[in-house]
């Protein structure tokens, strides 16, 4: 039988697991333009940026294949509250709203696998004050963001990131924007494990402007 105890410490040890498994994941920020969200990474082959639905994006770290797990839930639950509801009523809130629970009871489940994920939901409204930015963690937690959003391996590059973002926000086109956040990435991680010579920057722009099916681009950087 498995005590109070016995559950706590399992608790413990697969959250210990999975902050290890995330340590090396390379973080993902999102800031408001005017011309919409840009969001950047940096990756090592396979890409970290998806569109979920017109004005949502969706970035992670983690397992690949729990990324692309959580990726094809948000799709499927943001279409079916397109198609029974409204396009009004697919948000961000209501989108990592409905992966709270699946996330929670696998973290909870002792003889499951957790999912290895910390990943952020960027939803751009009609002005940049009205952008949302919702950052969840593999036990199912999530907390809404404003003006910018990060996700990062550790608390250490996290904290970093967000002080620099506090201090400075990233001004210029959207290319611009995504050169300067790249770099500030670099800088980050910088001294650690994984050789920056072997990343490739990511970067694209939810796009703000009216009337457009497909609102997600591609931006080109090369910093």
């Amino acid at each position: 039988m498995v005590t109070p105890y016995d559950w706590q410490e399992g608790i413990g040890n697969r959250a210990q697991y999975v902050e290890t498994r995330l340590a090396q994941g390379l973080p993902v920020v999102a800031v408001s333009l005017q011309e919409g969200i840009l969001m950047a990474t940096l990756r090592k082959n396979t890409g970290k940026l998806f569109e979920i639905y017109d004005r949502i994006g969706f970035g992670a770290i983690g397992l690949q294949s729990d990324i692309e797990s959580i990726r094809v839930a948000a799709v499927d639950f943001a279409h079916r509250e397109g198609y029974s509801r409204s396009e009004e009523d697919v948000t961000g809130h209501r989108v990592v709203t409905a992966l709270t629970a699946p996330l929670k009871r696998a973290f909870g489940e002792i003889g499951s696998s957790p999912f290895v994920i910390r990943g952020i939901f960027a939803e751009v409204g009609d002005t940049p004050g009205d952008d949302n930015y919702y950052r969840f963690e593999y036990d199912g937690d999530f907390s809404p963001q404003t003006t910018f959003g990060v996700v990062a391996g550790t608390n250490e590059i996290h904290h970093a990131l967000v002080a620099s973002l506090n201090e400075k926000m990233p001004v210029g086109t959207p290319e611009a924007v995504a050169k300067q956040l790249v770099l500030l990435i670099k800088d980050a991680l910088e001294g650690g494990s994984t050789p920056l010579a072997d990343l490739v920057p990511e970067a694209v722009l939810i796009e703000r402007a009216e009337g457009r099916e497909n609102r997600f681009r591609t931006i080109t950087t090369t910093a």
